[in-house]
């Protein structure tokens, strides 16, 4: 794909939705923290049904921490895996308290130090909370990529390097959120709707359909 055709399908992408912001409901950095791991293989709705509650019960590090692993998991037994979950969540309120005074670090390395955070969760707290330069590739951004011949990779970390150097520099700061909305709503997985899609005459995947 060319250089004027990422740049007018980010263009367009913009002129729709000029400020994208994630689908999960947070009030702050630490909360945004916890529901990402919460994400991890589950909707972003089932996690907010989830949230709600325990973020009105329990919205700090301190406080959830005092829940224990046993009273998370009251909060987050309809989102899978949560019995692991549970136990990432009160070893990382533990963490947080213990070696960053309660405050969600703004670095990568120190993200994925933290139980249950790995790269993609990492990357999404680093652009959406911090406001960086990240890629957080999941299956829809990664579906998108290779589809419309935008970055293609055989994995995640290819796409997310692929993007990262693809994307006008103009757009990278919400490109993720920007291509996760399209592929969740658009470019989706078993049948792609790309009768109305806004980018189906600059994308290069040849087997379009009508829809």
């Amino acid at each position: 794909m060319n250089k004027l055709k990422r740049e007018e399908i980010f263009r367009r992408l913009k002129a729709e939705n000029p400020s994208p912001q994630t689908e999960l409901e947070y009030g702050d950095q630490f909360q945004l923290l916890i529901a990402v791991m919460l994400s991890a293989q589950a909707t972003d709705v089932s996690v907010n049904k989830a949230t709600r509650a325990l973020f009105r019960d329990a919205g700090t590090p301190e406080t959830m921490l005092a829940l224990g692993v046993d009273g998370v998991k009251g909060y987050i037994k309809t989102i899978g895996l949560f019995n692991t979950k549970a136990e990432n969540v009160i070893k990382t309120c533990a963490a947080l308290i213990a070696q960053h005074g309660g405050q969600v670090p703004a670095s990568r390395d120190a993200l994925e130090a933290l139980p249950g955070v790995g790269r993609k969760t990492a990357n999404v707290v680093l652009n959406t909370a911090f406001r960086q330069i990240a890629m957080a590739v999941d299956t829809h951004i990664f579906r998108v990529a290779n589809r419309t011949g935008l970055a293609p990779g055989k994995n995640v970390l290819e796409v997310e390097k692929g993007l990262l150097k693809q994307v006008p520099k103009d757009y990278l700061l919400d490109a993720h959120h920007w291509l996760i909305l399209h592929g969740r709503y658009v470019c989706t997985a078993r049948k792609p709707k790309c009768g109305s899609c806004l980018i189906e005459d600059l994308c290069e995947f040849k087997d379009k359909t009508q829809d």
